[in-house]
Protein backbone atom coordinates (compact mmCIF):
# COMPACT_ATOMS: atom_id res chain seq x y z
CA UNK A 1 0.00 0.00 0.00
CA UNK A 2 1.58 3.32 -1.01
CA UNK A 3 2.20 5.92 1.68
CA UNK A 4 1.18 9.45 0.75
CA UNK A 5 3.30 12.22 2.22
CA UNK A 6 1.12 15.28 2.05
CA UNK A 7 2.86 18.57 1.27
CA UNK A 8 1.94 21.61 3.31
CA UNK A 9 0.72 24.75 1.58
CA UNK A 10 2.50 27.94 2.51
CA UNK A 11 -0.31 30.54 2.58
CA UNK A 12 2.14 33.30 1.65
CA UNK A 13 2.72 31.61 -1.70
CA UNK A 14 -0.93 31.63 -2.76
CA UNK A 15 -2.44 34.71 -4.39
CA UNK A 16 -4.26 36.64 -1.62
CA UNK A 17 -8.00 36.31 -2.06
CA UNK A 18 -8.64 40.05 -1.76
CA UNK A 19 -6.08 40.82 -4.48
CA UNK A 20 -7.57 38.18 -6.76
CA UNK A 21 -11.13 39.38 -6.18
CA UNK A 22 -10.27 43.07 -6.64
CA UNK A 23 -8.57 42.35 -9.95
CA UNK A 24 -11.49 40.23 -11.13
CA UNK A 25 -13.95 42.93 -10.10
CA UNK A 26 -12.08 45.58 -12.06
CA UNK A 27 -12.00 43.39 -15.14
CA UNK A 28 -15.63 42.44 -14.72
CA UNK A 29 -16.68 46.05 -14.33
CA UNK A 30 -14.95 47.08 -17.54
CA UNK A 31 -16.36 44.20 -19.53
CA UNK A 32 -19.87 43.86 -18.12
CA UNK A 33 -21.53 46.13 -20.65
CA UNK A 34 -20.42 44.09 -23.61
CA UNK A 35 -20.38 40.61 -22.14
CA UNK A 36 -24.10 39.94 -22.20
CA UNK A 37 -24.24 40.70 -25.90
CA UNK A 38 -21.61 38.15 -26.88
CA UNK A 39 -22.48 35.25 -24.59
CA UNK A 40 -24.47 32.61 -26.49
CA UNK A 41 -27.64 31.13 -25.10
CA UNK A 42 -26.78 28.56 -22.47
CA UNK A 43 -23.45 30.15 -21.53
CA UNK A 44 -22.90 31.52 -18.07
CA UNK A 45 -20.50 33.96 -16.47
CA UNK A 46 -18.09 32.55 -13.89
CA UNK A 47 -19.79 31.67 -10.62
CA UNK A 48 -18.20 31.18 -7.22
CA UNK A 49 -17.88 27.62 -5.96
CA UNK A 50 -18.00 26.24 -2.43
CA UNK A 51 -15.01 24.03 -1.75
CA UNK A 52 -12.60 22.79 0.89
CA UNK A 53 -8.83 23.07 0.74
CA UNK A 54 -7.15 19.78 -0.10
CA UNK A 55 -4.04 18.49 1.69
CA UNK A 56 -2.97 16.99 -1.65
CA UNK A 57 -2.15 20.44 -3.03
CA UNK A 58 1.39 21.44 -3.93
CA UNK A 59 3.10 24.19 -1.93
CA UNK A 60 4.09 26.12 -5.06
CA UNK A 61 2.66 29.53 -5.93
CA UNK A 62 -0.15 29.39 -8.53
CA UNK A 63 0.35 30.81 -12.00
CA UNK A 64 -1.48 34.17 -12.40
CA UNK A 65 -5.10 33.81 -13.48
CA UNK A 66 -4.62 35.87 -16.64
CA UNK A 67 -1.94 33.46 -17.85
CA UNK A 68 -3.94 30.34 -16.98
CA UNK A 69 -6.91 31.62 -18.98
CA UNK A 70 -5.09 33.10 -21.98
CA UNK A 71 -2.23 30.69 -22.74
CA UNK A 72 -3.37 27.17 -23.44
CA UNK A 73 -4.06 24.50 -26.02
CA UNK A 74 -7.61 23.64 -27.04
CA UNK A 75 -7.50 22.82 -30.74
CA UNK A 76 -11.29 22.74 -31.07
CA UNK A 77 -11.04 26.54 -30.90
CA UNK A 78 -7.81 27.03 -32.85
CA UNK A 79 -4.16 26.04 -32.76
CA UNK A 80 -2.62 29.28 -31.43
CA UNK A 81 -2.23 29.74 -27.68
CA UNK A 82 -4.60 32.72 -27.64
CA UNK A 83 -7.30 31.12 -29.82
CA UNK A 84 -9.20 29.37 -27.02
CA UNK A 85 -9.65 32.57 -25.04
CA UNK A 86 -10.65 34.45 -28.20
CA UNK A 87 -13.09 31.87 -29.58
CA UNK A 88 -14.43 29.69 -26.78
CA UNK A 89 -17.30 31.99 -25.74
CA UNK A 90 -19.33 30.31 -28.50
CA UNK A 91 -19.53 27.02 -26.60
CA UNK A 92 -22.81 26.39 -24.78
CA UNK A 93 -22.04 24.71 -21.46
CA UNK A 94 -25.45 24.60 -19.82
CA UNK A 95 -27.25 22.22 -19.70
CA UNK A 96 -24.53 19.53 -19.81
CA UNK A 97 -24.63 15.77 -19.44
CA UNK A 98 -21.91 13.15 -19.09
CA UNK A 99 -22.62 9.54 -20.04
CA UNK A 100 -20.88 6.73 -18.16
CA UNK A 101 -21.17 3.44 -19.98
CA UNK A 102 -19.37 0.31 -21.17
CA UNK A 103 -18.33 -2.38 -18.71
CA UNK A 104 -20.33 -1.11 -15.75
CA UNK A 105 -23.22 -2.57 -13.80
CA UNK A 106 -25.01 0.76 -13.71
CA UNK A 107 -24.62 2.77 -16.92
CA UNK A 108 -25.99 6.24 -16.46
CA UNK A 109 -26.07 9.77 -17.81
CA UNK A 110 -25.32 12.47 -15.27
CA UNK A 111 -26.75 15.94 -15.50
CA UNK A 112 -23.85 18.05 -14.32
CA UNK A 113 -25.94 20.08 -11.88
CA UNK A 114 -27.18 16.89 -10.21
CA UNK A 115 -23.69 15.43 -10.06
CA UNK A 116 -22.21 18.54 -8.46
CA UNK A 117 -24.94 18.61 -5.82
CA UNK A 118 -23.84 15.16 -4.67
CA UNK A 119 -20.06 15.61 -4.39
CA UNK A 120 -17.79 17.59 -2.09
CA UNK A 121 -15.62 19.96 -4.10
CA UNK A 122 -11.97 20.51 -3.21
CA UNK A 123 -9.30 22.95 -4.30
CA UNK A 124 -6.34 21.00 -5.66
CA UNK A 125 -3.32 23.17 -6.45
CA UNK A 126 -1.53 21.02 -9.01
CA UNK A 127 1.48 21.39 -11.24
CA UNK A 128 0.68 21.22 -14.97
CA UNK A 129 3.42 20.24 -17.42
CA UNK A 130 2.79 20.61 -21.16
CA UNK A 131 4.56 18.23 -23.54
CA UNK A 132 5.75 21.37 -25.37
CA UNK A 133 8.08 22.21 -22.49
CA UNK A 134 6.17 24.83 -20.50
CA UNK A 135 4.46 24.54 -17.13
CA UNK A 136 1.93 26.15 -14.80
CA UNK A 137 0.60 25.70 -11.27
CA UNK A 138 -3.20 25.79 -11.23
CA UNK A 139 -5.67 25.88 -8.32
CA UNK A 140 -8.31 23.54 -9.74
CA UNK A 141 -11.69 22.99 -8.09
CA UNK A 142 -13.00 19.46 -8.49
CA UNK A 143 -13.51 15.99 -7.05
CA UNK A 144 -11.95 12.54 -7.53
CA UNK A 145 -12.86 10.77 -10.75
CA UNK A 146 -13.15 7.61 -8.68
CA UNK A 147 -16.40 8.90 -7.18
CA UNK A 148 -18.12 8.78 -10.57
CA UNK A 149 -16.59 5.45 -11.52
CA UNK A 150 -17.56 3.76 -8.26
CA UNK A 151 -21.18 4.85 -8.64
CA UNK A 152 -21.33 3.12 -12.01
CA UNK A 153 -19.88 -0.09 -10.53
CA UNK A 154 -17.12 -1.17 -12.96
CA UNK A 155 -17.21 -4.85 -13.91
CA UNK A 156 -14.24 -7.11 -13.28
CA UNK A 157 -13.47 -7.12 -17.00
CA UNK A 158 -12.97 -3.33 -17.08
CA UNK A 159 -9.26 -2.49 -17.39
CA UNK A 160 -9.26 0.96 -19.00
CA UNK A 161 -11.28 4.18 -19.01
CA UNK A 162 -11.91 6.03 -22.28
CA UNK A 163 -12.96 9.70 -22.45
CA UNK A 164 -14.60 11.72 -25.20
CA UNK A 165 -14.95 15.47 -25.77
CA UNK A 166 -18.01 17.18 -27.20
CA UNK A 167 -18.28 17.67 -30.97
CA UNK A 168 -20.12 20.85 -31.99
CA UNK A 169 -18.61 22.30 -35.12
CA UNK A 170 -21.16 25.12 -35.09
CA UNK A 171 -19.78 26.27 -31.73
CA UNK A 172 -16.16 25.10 -31.98
CA UNK A 173 -14.49 26.76 -34.98
CA UNK A 174 -11.44 24.51 -34.82
CA UNK A 175 -13.66 21.58 -35.83
CA UNK A 176 -14.61 23.26 -39.12
CA UNK A 177 -12.80 23.49 -42.41
CA UNK A 178 -11.09 21.33 -44.96
CA UNK A 179 -7.90 20.78 -42.94
CA UNK A 180 -8.31 19.65 -39.33
CA UNK A 181 -5.56 19.56 -36.72
CA UNK A 182 -6.97 16.33 -35.28
CA UNK A 183 -9.75 13.86 -35.93
CA UNK A 184 -12.81 14.66 -33.81
CA UNK A 185 -13.98 13.91 -31.23
CA UNK A 186 -10.90 14.37 -29.08
CA UNK A 187 -10.42 11.12 -27.20
CA UNK A 188 -8.22 10.08 -24.31
CA UNK A 189 -7.74 7.15 -21.97
CA UNK A 190 -6.28 5.91 -18.72
CA UNK A 191 -5.66 2.56 -17.19
CA UNK A 192 -8.34 1.88 -14.57
CA UNK A 193 -5.90 2.07 -11.66
CA UNK A 194 -4.68 5.46 -12.93
CA UNK A 195 -8.26 6.68 -13.19
CA UNK A 196 -9.06 5.50 -9.65
CA UNK A 197 -5.95 7.11 -8.14
CA UNK A 198 -6.72 9.80 -5.51
CA UNK A 199 -4.79 12.48 -7.45
CA UNK A 200 -6.96 12.04 -10.58
CA UNK A 201 -9.83 14.51 -10.53
CA UNK A 202 -12.66 15.89 -12.59
CA UNK A 203 -12.30 19.67 -12.44
CA UNK A 204 -15.24 22.06 -12.70
CA UNK A 205 -13.48 25.25 -11.68
CA UNK A 206 -10.25 27.12 -11.05
CA UNK A 207 -9.29 30.04 -8.86
CA UNK A 208 -12.48 29.56 -6.86
CA UNK A 209 -14.91 29.94 -9.77
CA UNK A 210 -16.45 27.79 -12.48
CA UNK A 211 -14.17 26.81 -15.35
CA UNK A 212 -13.80 29.31 -18.19
CA UNK A 213 -14.73 27.81 -21.56
CA UNK A 214 -11.14 28.02 -22.79
CA UNK A 215 -9.97 25.85 -19.90
CA UNK A 216 -12.35 22.99 -20.58
CA UNK A 217 -15.74 24.05 -19.21
CA UNK A 218 -17.85 22.75 -17.81
CA UNK A 219 -15.99 19.60 -16.74
CA UNK A 220 -12.54 18.25 -17.56
CA UNK A 221 -10.04 15.65 -16.44
CA UNK A 222 -6.87 16.56 -14.53
CA UNK A 223 -4.09 13.98 -14.14
CA UNK A 224 -1.16 15.98 -12.69
CA UNK A 225 1.65 13.47 -13.26
CA UNK A 226 0.99 13.22 -17.01
CA UNK A 227 1.53 15.71 -19.82
CA UNK A 228 -1.30 18.18 -20.12
CA UNK A 229 -2.89 16.79 -23.27
CA UNK A 230 -3.98 13.73 -21.27
CA UNK A 231 -6.30 15.96 -19.22
CA UNK A 232 -9.16 15.98 -21.72
CA UNK A 233 -11.56 18.94 -21.72
CA UNK A 234 -15.35 19.36 -22.02
CA UNK A 235 -16.11 15.70 -21.37
CA UNK A 236 -19.38 14.16 -22.58
CA UNK A 237 -18.62 10.43 -22.30
CA UNK A 238 -16.66 8.15 -19.95
CA UNK A 239 -16.52 4.50 -20.98
CA UNK A 240 -15.15 1.52 -19.08
CA UNK A 241 -13.52 -0.92 -21.51
CA UNK A 242 -11.34 -4.02 -21.56
CA UNK A 243 -8.62 -3.08 -24.05
CA UNK A 244 -6.34 -0.06 -24.24
CA UNK A 245 -8.26 2.71 -26.04
CA UNK A 246 -7.06 4.93 -28.83
CA UNK A 247 -6.11 8.49 -27.89
CA UNK A 248 -6.11 11.52 -30.16
CA UNK A 249 -2.42 12.41 -30.08
CA UNK A 250 -1.23 8.81 -30.12
CA UNK A 251 -3.43 8.23 -33.16
CA UNK A 252 -2.04 11.39 -34.77
CA UNK A 253 1.62 10.44 -34.20
CA UNK A 254 2.33 7.35 -32.12
CA UNK A 255 6.08 7.90 -32.37
CA UNK A 256 5.84 11.19 -30.50
CA UNK A 257 2.89 10.75 -28.13
CA UNK A 258 2.58 7.50 -26.20
CA UNK A 259 -0.51 6.20 -24.44
CA UNK A 260 0.92 6.77 -20.97
CA UNK A 261 2.57 10.17 -21.54
CA UNK A 262 3.90 10.36 -17.99
CA UNK A 263 6.11 13.38 -17.40
CA UNK A 264 9.67 12.07 -17.67
CA UNK A 265 12.74 14.32 -18.01
CA UNK A 266 14.79 11.31 -19.15
CA UNK A 267 12.62 10.56 -22.19
CA UNK A 268 12.87 13.35 -24.73
CA UNK A 269 10.27 14.23 -27.30
CA UNK A 270 11.77 13.34 -30.72
CA UNK A 271 12.05 17.05 -31.53
CA UNK A 272 13.04 18.60 -28.19
CA UNK A 273 14.37 17.84 -24.73
CA UNK A 274 12.06 17.22 -21.80
CA UNK A 275 14.78 17.78 -19.20
CA UNK A 276 13.68 21.33 -18.36
CA UNK A 277 10.53 23.45 -18.53
CA UNK A 278 9.57 27.12 -18.87
CA UNK A 279 7.22 28.32 -16.10
CA UNK A 280 4.48 30.52 -17.55
CA UNK A 281 3.87 33.83 -15.82
CA UNK A 282 7.45 34.35 -14.63
CA UNK A 283 9.14 36.36 -17.36
CA UNK A 284 7.50 35.40 -20.63
CA UNK A 285 9.66 33.82 -23.30
CA UNK A 286 12.74 34.78 -21.29
CA UNK A 287 11.65 33.00 -18.11
CA UNK A 288 14.42 30.97 -16.52
CA UNK A 289 13.92 27.30 -17.22
CA UNK A 290 13.86 24.84 -14.35
CA UNK A 291 14.49 21.09 -14.16
CA UNK A 292 11.53 18.84 -14.89
CA UNK A 293 10.79 16.20 -12.26
CA UNK A 294 9.86 12.59 -12.91
CA UNK A 295 6.07 12.20 -12.90
CA UNK A 296 5.95 16.00 -12.63
CA UNK A 297 7.01 15.79 -8.99
CA UNK A 298 4.36 13.24 -8.00
CA UNK A 299 6.62 10.17 -8.14
CA UNK A 300 6.20 9.37 -4.46
CA UNK A 301 2.44 9.05 -4.95
CA UNK A 302 2.25 7.33 -8.36
CA UNK A 303 5.52 5.54 -9.21
CA UNK A 304 4.17 2.27 -7.81
CA UNK A 305 1.60 2.20 -10.64
CA UNK A 306 4.44 1.51 -13.08
CA UNK A 307 6.60 -0.92 -11.12
CA UNK A 308 8.47 -3.21 -13.51
CA UNK A 309 7.54 -1.20 -16.60
CA UNK A 310 10.12 0.14 -19.04
CA UNK A 311 9.24 3.85 -19.00
CA UNK A 312 11.09 4.40 -22.29
CA UNK A 313 9.03 1.76 -24.04
CA UNK A 314 5.79 2.69 -22.30
CA UNK A 315 6.24 6.43 -22.73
Amino acid sequence: MPIFHVPRINPSEITPNEVFLNRRNLIAGAAAAGLAAVLPKGSAAAAKLDFAKSPLSTDEAPTPLEDVTSYNNYYEFGTDKGDPAANASTLTTKPWTVAVDGLVARPTEFHLEDLLSSVALEERIYRLRCVEGWSMVIPWIGFPLSEVLKRSEPLGSAKYVAFETVVRSEEMPGQKGLFQALAWPYIEGLRLDEAMHPLTILAVGLYGETLPNQNGAPIRLVVPWKYGFKSIKSIVRISLIEKQPETSWNRQNSGEYGFYSNVNPQVDHPRWSQATERPIGTGGLFAKRKPTRLFNGYAEQVAHLYTGMDLRKFY
